[in-house]
C-alpha cells in the first residue's frame, strides 16, 4: 500500500510503500493526532518515517497499483 505524507514548509511529499492495511495506517495517524505526538510509519524494507504532528499537512492512503510494463495490449 502506498502512503504519501505532506509536511508543512517542505517542497516535496514523503512517499513510502507499507505492508500495513489502510485501516491500520488510518488508526496510527488518528492515534498520533489524538496524542499530539509524532507519526511513525514503517515501510516494506523496515525503514521508519517519523513526522511531528505539528508539521503534518496531510496523509494520503492508497492501494498500490500494478502498472503494466513491456509491450502489452489493452
Amino acid at each position: 500500500m502506498e502512503v504519501k505524507i505532506g509536511v508543512q514548509h517542505a517542497p516535496r511529499e514523503l512517499a513510502l510503500e507499507s505492508a500495513q492495511t489502510p485501516a491500520e495506517v488510518e488508526q496510527v495517524v488518528t492515534e498520533a493526532l489524538a496524542k499530539d505526538s509524532v507519526l511513525t510509519l514503517t515501510d516494506e524494507k523496515g525503514r521508519k518515517v517519523i513526522v511531528p504532528i505539528a508539521k503534518l499537512a496531510y496523509v494520503e492512503i492508497a492501494e498500490s497499483s500494478t502498472r503494466p510494463f513491456g509491450f502489452t495490449t489493452r
